[in-house]
């Protein structure tokens, strides 16, 4: 983290800051609006699934295009008109507030432009890493990336808390939207240029839905690479269902505040930190198959600490649950996303990471919707125990082959 070559890579370090500052600007809007649902205009368990599940609802349909026009386009401009269009989805809720004329359907509609505008930046991040960086400096580069979102983490949740505190969910959003221009400003002053796209099939074939299904074929014909979006999928749609209600029980059954479960989200990440600054150690130590096993089984297993908190000590065992997944989660995607984008052509990056990014977050508006429905029909508690037995089983997809995953590059 504190040392190596891209610390004298400006170009790197142009996104490094951008993105550092934009994360931040998205941990606020992650607890504000929600907050906003539930706090301001009253919504019930099944709204609120419905919230999380339309935000990411367009992975499942849009991801595998989004792969094809990342790898067609150039990806540093579609980044850019991602954030834009996110910034102006943001900003329409505290105006609206201000009007009073926020509702429900106009969150939705804000999730969902969100939601489309995530999945082009994300997949257009992902490919575009390999093309500014060396790919020797990979690890380095998304350990870097991760550590901010890692110090995002600590820093986004605490400033929501006080900016809800302080000013209301509403006009707390204005901070992500605002968080958007400084990413388009960091993007924009980017110089290195960015190879041309080459995104014909390998077998020279051209046209939409072949070049899809050759990153569809990357996927799943590298027993690696589907391994990992088997794992991370599975640990999705369980943490969803878990997470649709995890504000709920907070607010209404614990009667915390936005601002201590700010504090909680905050100091709790500092467990990503740690796991960032450590990912590529203990992959070393443990070897690369066990690292994802673990970290996966074990970040599911913390959840149960969340409703063990209606027995009481609640701020410390919410606090225990969010450092241990915090730690997990960074050591898990620092060392697959680095694995995936080392073992597949560049030509291809966009539709693999489209192909996967689909998969993994595909299942999270089902487990939202799930959680959001089990909680309005059964309560809260059997909505978070189904989301933690779902959680703690993702693991056995690394089980499925020999435990210490191959790491050399498959035909594609």
């Amino acid at each position: 983290m504190f040392r190596g070559r891209l610390w004298r890579d400006g170009e790197f370090l142009k996104l490094w800051a951008g993105q550092g500052i934009s994360e931040i600007g998205s941990q606020v809007s992650a607890l504000a609006l929600p907050t906003v649902a539930i706090l301001l205009l009253g919504a019930t368990p099944f709204q609120v699934g419905l919230l999380a599940a339309l935000e990411n609802l367009a992975f499942p349909v849009l991801g595998l295009f989004a792969g094809v026009y990342v790898d067609r386009l150039r990806r540093r401009p579609i980044m850019i008109a991602c954030d834009l269009g996110r910034l102006l989805a943001l900003a329409s809720v505290p105006v609206a507030f201000a009007f009073h004329a926020l509702a429900m359907p106009q969150l939705y509609v804000v999730a969902l432009v969100t939601g489309v505008g995530t999945v082009f930046f994300d997949v257009a991040y992902q490919s575009y890493l390999p093309a500014l960086i060396a790919r020797a400096d990979l690890v380095e580069g998304n350990t870097k990336l991760t550590v901010t979102g890692s110090v995002a983490q600590m820093a986004g949740p605490a400033l929501a808390g006080f900016l809800i505190q302080l000013v209301g969910p509403a006009r707390a959003v204005a901070a992500d939207a605002a968080s958007f221009l400084v990413s388009v400003a960091s993007l924009w002053w980017i110089r290195r240029p960015e190879p041309a796209p080459k995104p014909a099939a390998e077998s020279g074939r051209r046209g939409f839905f072949s070049e899809m299904w050759e990153g569809i074929q990357v996927v799943f014909g590298n027993p690696t690479i589907w391994k990992i979006a088997g794992t991370t999928s599975t640990s999705n749609l369980g943490s969803n269902v878990f997470f649709a209600v995890y504000l709920i029980f907070a607010y209404r059954v614990l009667h915390l505040s936005p601002g201590t479960i700010g504090l909680i989200f905050g100091a709790g990440a500092v467990g990503g930190l740690l796991g960032a600054l450590s990912a590529s150690w203990i992959a070393r130590r443990l070897g690369l198959g066990p690292t994802l096993f673990i970290t996966s089984v074990v970040s599911g297993l913390a959840l149960i600490l969340v409703p063990l908190a209606q027995f009481g000590w609640a701020v410390p065992l919410l606090l225990a649950s969010t450092v241990i997944m915090s730690f997990g989660n960074p050591v898990y995607n620092i060392n697959q996303v680095s694995l995936r984008q080392a073992i597949t052509p560049d030509r291809v990056q966009g539709r693999m990471n489209a192909t996967v990014r689909t998969i993994i977050w595909g299942t999270m508006p089902i487990g939202a919707l799930i959680g959001g429905l089990i909680g309005s029909s059964y309560g809260l508690m059997p909505a978070m125990y189904i989301g933690i037995a779902i959680s703690t089983l993702a693991g056995a997809w690394i089980l499925l082959g020999p435990i210490r995953l191959r790491v050399q590059p498959e035909p594609v």
